[in-house]
């Protein structure tokens, strides 16, 4: 690196310190506390944010150098009017979504800093120096992780959740809270089976949510007419089985349509869920009911597993999660899964077929969605058809985080544990700071933009956009 590049360098590591500080510094007098506090954690935050910037900058001087040096012609084949300005280019160009990354991290901390009384403290300084390293360390490392590079920044960005969390939130790390953020996962996890498949394939169904609230309602309604509670488990998940079936059938013979021909079908579904529940009754949308002790068991917080203080459902998600990891990876159907969402036209001459897949894989969506709602039921007490709403988003943003493509062939479910897990992790850790439901879903949509920016860099992507 020249020295005009590393003067540069650090004229702007110091002016984004200066900036950063600056930031603090205003937050800290609009919120009136004390000056001599306030100057302290300004200077405080000067000095990490500098230093940060110089380990940065030095770890990636090496890698911007050898770039200049190839690409320190113009297209003509002239030399490059200026080495530093080439540096600068090269190296913006190389770490854009870490740099954008960064920014949005400022960003959020700026609004919270704003918006709640008391957010700019030390713990909450030092918290996002912990979120900018593992960002830093993440894009670093993950040049040399070229297998499962999706894995590892999932993985990185859940350490620095848990660790910030830790710090910030009391009682983030006891038991009960784990426990808690376990269940909600689960729930969150078997929703994401059929999403992930249906990504694999390059497809969406956005029917989930709205197949979880049905199933939610007219199991109790089922319950109440006096069928035995195991039969209508049952008849609810085939009835998800057939809705499933029904989104792939349509899908696949209107190619590109399978986001809205499914949000259709999901709407359908929760209108006529609604009328048959609501006829004698005033209160459309929901039931109320006894909900059997079995099923309180499998999905409460209180229930128990062979005596083990935790839900079945935790259980249940883990036997689930490990069979797909394992048999996408192992057996004939999952890899002609993978291959279908690769490439359909070579996938096609080795006679897999396409429509038995497709339909397939909406069928186990629209199954585990109804067992999801049926779930859900054991854990609220009462029939809601709402209560799928939050997973319209969240299993998009699971898969998305995780990892896997949307256009289909790469990822898998493991890769969605992942998201679920960093998900539910960030929602925890959003509600023990005291934001509203609106903020968590604007910092949902934050942390889905940098990550899927980092996984669109990947070959696979590239050469199918």
């Amino acid at each position: 690196m020249t020295s005009s590049t590393q003067t540069a360098l650090k004229w702007t590591g110091l002016a984004v310190a200066f900036i950063v500080a600056g930031i603090g510094l205003i937050f800290g007098f609009y919120q009136g506390l004390p000056a001599q506090q306030v100057i302290l954690y300004t200077a405080a935050t000067f000095a990490l944010v500098a230093w940060a910037w110089r380990a940065f900058t030095s770890r990636w001087g090496d890698g911007a150098k050898a770039a200049v040096v190839v690409e320190g012609v113009d297209a003509e084949g002239n030399p490059a009017q200026s080495s530093a300005k080439a540096a600068r280019r090269v190296f913006i160009r190389k770490n854009r979504p870490v740099i954008a990354g960064l920014i949005l991290l400022l960003l959020v901390f700026g609004i919270c800093s704003i918006t709640i009384t008391g957010f700019f403290s030390v713990l909450n300084i030092i918290s996002l120096l912990v979120l900018v390293g593992l960002l830093i360390f993440s894009a670093f490392m993950s040049k040399f992780v070229v297998e499962n590079r999706s894995a590892f920044i999932g993985l990185t960005v859940l350490v620095g959740l848990f660790v910030v969390g830790s710090l910030k939130v009391e009682g983030f790390i006891y038991p009960a809270n784990i426990k808690s953020m376990l269940l909600f996962a689960s729930f969150l996890g078997l929703a994401c089976v059929g999403q992930t498949m249906v990504a694999l394939l390059g497809g969406l169904d956005l029917s989930i949510p709205f197949i979880i609230g049905s199933a939610n309602v007219a199991l109790l309604y089922l319950i109440g007419l006096g069928v035995p509670p195991w039969l209508a488990v049952v008849i609810i998940v085939v009835i998800g089985i057939a809705i499933g079936l029904l989104n792939g059938f349509l899908s696949f013979r209107l190619q590109g349509q399978a986001l809205i021909l499914t949000l259709g079908v999901g709407f359908a579904t929760s209108g006529i869920t609604q009328i048959i529940t609501s006829l004698g009754s005033r209160f459309a949308g929901n039931v109320f009911g006894a909900v059997p002790e079995w099923l309180t068991n499998l999905a409460a917080m209180n229930g128990r597993t062979f005596g083990l203080d935790f839900p079945p459902v935790i259980l249940i998600w883990l036997v689930v999660a490990v069979l797909l990891i394992v048999g996408m990876k192992n057996t004939v159907y999952g890899r002609y899964l993978y291959a279908l969402g690769g490439n359909r036209t070579s996938a096609s001459r080795l006679s897999i077929s396409e429509r038995r897949y497709w339909v397939g894989a909406y069928a186990v969506s629209g199954a585990v969605s109804a067992l999801t709602g049926c779930l859900l039921l054991g854990w609220s007490g009462g029939g809601f058809i709402g209560v799928g709403q939050p997973y319209l988003f969240m299993t998009l943003a699971a898969v998305v985080i995780g990892g896997t493509s949307l256009l289909g062939g790469a990822g898998g479910y493991g890769f969605t544990v992942i998201g679920v897990l960093v998900l539910q992790v960030l929602t925890s850790f959003l509600v023990g700071i005291g934001l509203d439901y609106q903020w968590q879903q604007f910092i949902f949509g934050l942390l889905i933009l940098p990550m899927v920016a980092l996984y669109a860099r990947s070959p696979h992507i590239r050469t199918q956009v």
